[in-house]
């Protein structure tokens, strides 16, 4: 059965808009899974240190096979694959991928929370989510557009 599941996407370094759609070819690649449709691309400032470039982001729909388990080692292994290395907390990267949503899963585990435990916070998942899945309810928090209405203040820009 195949499971839809949503994806974030974010990169600041090594041409970050090229680093996502490079991203999402090889999302499209993975065994037993393929995009249905992603978003704009959207353009925000760093969540944690102010000392690095802005990011590029975007959310995509990927239809899979794949159990949760299994597709978080195929996103870090993707993400090896172009290069990313971690050298600090909420630092600059070529590439990161999130499992945001996956079907209505609710999980929690040593390695992986879904919903991703900020999602709810991040305009830069958040609008793309919406842009793509109108509607979409998070499980255990509200529909997306109640908790876009709930954010602070969006400084996204559409590239």
């Amino acid at each position: 059965m195949a499971h839809r599941v949503f994806l974030g996407l974010g990169a600041n370094l090594d041409q970050p808009a090229e680093q996502i759609r490079a991203a999402l070819r090889a999302l499209d690649s993975l065994p037993q899974s393929r995009v249905i449709k992603s978003s704009a691309l959207y353009t925000s400032s760093p969540l944690g240190p102010q000392d690095q470039p802005d990011y590029v982001n975007a959310v995509c729909l990927l239809e899979t096979q794949l159990a949760p388990d299994e597709l978080l080692q195929q996103l870090q292994r993707l993400e090896i694959e172009q290069g990313r290395v971690k050298k600090r907390h909420w630092g600059e990267r070529t590439i990161d991928l999130d499992i945001l949503l996956y079907d209505d899963l609710q999980l929690q585990s040593e390695h992986l929370q879904i919903p991703h435990s900020q999602m709810h916070l991040r305009d830069f998942v958040l609008v793309p989510l919406a842009e793509i899945a109108p509607g979409i309810l998070v499980p255990g928090r509200d529909k997306v557009e109640e908790l876009i209405a709930g954010l602070q203040d969006s400084f996204l820009r559409t590239i």
